[in-house]
């Protein structure tokens, strides 16, 4: 697999966790059986493609980038959907993990 590749394997793996978090906020403590499901078959994606990244890409850049991608994502999926906060200190926050991830991202490896 190129490089390449694995990248798109991990930003989607980390854009299917943040769907993942969403699906179990919307499961309702997992009492709502669609959205369990849901969960379910989105975890089971997102770890899959996660290990395939891993195959090529440093263990310590696609955790980090993963976790980046699901923080930043599952807090702007809170604020638009869900009415949470959109404080300027949490949008800072976000943009502090997102230039973590860029960062990350043009390290050499």
């Amino acid at each position: 697999m190129s490089i390449a590749l694995a990248w798109v394997y991990l930003i989607l793996a980390g854009l299917l966790d943040v769907a993942w978090a969403t699906a179990v906020k919307q499961s309702d403590g997992y009492t709502r059986h669609g959205w369990t499901i849901a969960s379910l078959l989105l975890l089971a994606t997102f770890v899959y493609l996660l290990g395939k990244a891993v195959k090529v890409l440093p263990i310590g850049t696609a955790y980090a980038v993963w976790t980046g991608i699901g923080a930043a994502g599952v807090t702007l999926v809170g604020i638009w959907f869900f009415g949470e906060s959109g404080s300027p200190a949490r949008i800072s926050g976000i943009g502090l993990v997102v230039a973590g991830i860029i960062l990350l991202k043009l390290a050499p490896s």
